[in-house]
């Protein structure tokens, strides 16, 4: 039963070693993720699961290794306490980073979810990592729109605020109003959201059990990032 969550953007600069001189401008972002990240470790979990976007559907039952290495940081992060080698996705490796940051070290276990994996795949998915253990905690990684801004990596796409908006109420409402699990997957795809599969898992997990808050919005690069508690 998943018994918390939350929900924290993946971008490779939420690291500081990789943001270097410009660490100091995501450090509201990365208290956020401290803040939802700590109320899921509250919960006791007897199983973390870490959620995010790749170019492929990989369940990494075993943990796995990641490192920053392609992004000019000598860094490496594990995932659970197995010692795989099994080389993480760049959003599992952040989320790796994050539960170390946050000290957890218990088992926890890593899903890739790629942008064409349908809504009613994520939504089983979501089903089958909260059946996994008797109380599961969820760290789900993954942006709204990369295509807020003139110079967001997307350019500008007028459909990415409204994409964004709802997607802001799904994530404070534990999508109560099925925002998040009524989403496009073409839409978002052509505004580069990285956060649909993942979200979409979310709400298949929780069902609407949860409450939720919303602890962060803003689009620095022109890029959607939230931070979610769900407790």
């Amino acid at each position: 039963m998943l018994v918390a969550a939350a929900v924290c953007p993946c971008p490779p600069l939420l690291v500081p070693e990789v943001a270097s001189g410009a660490a100091p401008e995501l450090d509201g972002l990365r208290g956020a993720c401290d803040t939802a990240l700590g109320a899921v470790l509250a919960a006791r979990p007897d199983l973390l699961w870490v959620v995010g976007p790749d170019a492929e559907h990989i369940s990494f039952e075993d943990g796995g290794t990641g490192t920053f290495g392609p992004f000019g940081v000598d860094l490496a992060v594990t995932l659970g306490r197995t010692g795989s080698t099994e080389p993480l996705p760049a959003s599992l490796s952040v989320g790796a980073w994050l539960l170390a940051r946050a000290g957890w070290d218990g088992p926890a276990k890593g899903l890739a979810v790629p942008d064409y994996l349908e809504p009613d795949l994520c939504a089983a998915n979501g089903v089958r990592l909260a059946e996994s253990a008797a109380r599961v905690g969820l760290l789900v990684l993954g942006e709204g729109s990369a295509r807020r801004t003139l110079k967001a990596p997307g350019y500008l796409d007028e459909r990415a605020d409204g994409f964004d908006a709802a997607a802001a109420r799904g994530l404070a409402t534990a999508d109560s109003g099925g925002e998040l699990s009524a989403m496009d997957d073409e839409l978002a795809f052509e505004l580069m959201a990285s956060g649909r599969a993942p979200w979409q898992v979310l709400s298949g997990a929780a069902s609407g059990a949860l409450d939720a808050e919303l602890l962060y919005q803003d689009a620095p690069y022109g890029v959607g990032y939230f931070v979610a508690s769900w407790t």
